[in-house]
């Protein structure tokens, strides 16, 4: 009997849930499509029925997964926001207090940060990092830019470097996190890291662009 597309769909979501797990438990490199089968009830051609290989599977599974940037992926950035540096710490708060404990984003963010190498297998997992961080790097970039606008950071802010110095803290939080070091716990520190990150861009002076003597007058506003 042909199955229906609706019963199609069902069976690739039950897949990709058992799939989520098996990563999580076992790593990438131990993870196989029997694993997987198994978890989900069907059998290993089924599982090929869906996806051609596990690195396919794997790139479906990622594509469930908020990273850093993806919280800035629908920043209002056209300038018409009045707050757009409040923007910015709702969105990190978001990410860090609810976005990655949800328990399959905190599963997949495991998975990335913690139990994967750089393989043909799992290339898809860094160039969706690297997907993520272009999408959502440009418009927080913009959103940074209109913060200075709006005098709420220093006028010399090198938007470029601090988007990169944003993500890299946001990567190092989750890292450590998720490596369960006692000096950070999440959503717990949610505010207190995002308040960090925030007094950063605005008092760090080496992220100016002005020289050194011009820093204090652009910290100063």
């Amino acid at each position: 009997m042909k199955r229906t597309r609706h019963e199609a769909l069902a069976t690739r979501e039950l897949i990709l849930d058992a799939a989520e797990r098996v990563f999580a438990e076992q790593g990438v490199s131990g993870a196989t499509l029997d694993a997987v089968a198994l978890r989900a009830g069907f059998t290993r051609g089924a599982v090929y029925g869906h996806f051609r290989n596990k690195s396919a599977l794997l790139a479906e599974v990622m594509q469930r997964v908020t990273l850093p940037m993806d919280a800035f992926a629908s920043t209002i950035a056209d300038g018409t926001n009045p707050d757009p540096l409040g923007e910015i710490r709702q969105r990190l708060l978001h990410f860090l207090g609810t976005a990655v404990v949800e328990p399959r984003n905190r599963r997949l963010c495991e998975v990335l940060y913690t139990k994967c190498e750089y393989t043909e297998v799992t290339a898809c997992i860094f160039d969706r990092q690297r997907d993520a961080a272009v999408d959502g790097r440009e418009r927080f970039e913009r959103c940074l830019s209109h913060a200075i606008t709006r005098g709420q950071l220093p006028p010399g802010l090198d938007v470029e470097r601090a988007a990169g110095v944003v993500l890299a803290f946001l990567g190092g939080v989750l890292r450590d996190w998720l490596l369960q070091q006692s000096a950070i716990a999440l959503p717990r520190d949610a505010a207190y890291l995002t308040d960090v990150c925030i007094g950063m861009l605005r008092l760090v002076p080496s992220s100016c662009r002005c020289r050194a003597p011009e820093q204090e007058r652009c910290l100063r506003g």
